[in-house]
């Protein structure tokens, strides 16, 4: 998966410099190239990065309505917790 991001990362960049470039030489040429570089990062590398980085994770831990369960103690645990790793 790490192979398949840096890929597209490289991908990216250069549809984007490419773009770049060609619109410095000609007028609106590039800005095509510069869309489908900004098209194949929004669509396919974030979600695929995201996928990769939260994949095998416990994600119940960040949701708020876990929060106001039980009382709402664990919104004392969480303060507690950021003081003692303050210190």
């Amino acid at each position: 998966m790490k192979i398949a991001l840096r890929i597209i990362v490289v991908l990216v960049l250069s549809f984007t410099i490419f773009g770049f470039y060609t619109n410095s030489v000609s007028e609106g040429e590039g800005e095509k190239f510069i869309g489908i570089g900004v098209l194949i990062f929004a669509f396919v590398l974030m979600p695929l990065f995201i996928y990769h980085r939260y994949n095998g994770r416990d994600l119940s831990r960040y949701s708020i309505k876990n929060l106001f369960q039980s009382g709402g103690d664990k919104i004392e645990d969480v303060i507690e917790r950021n003081k003692q790793k303050k210190r």
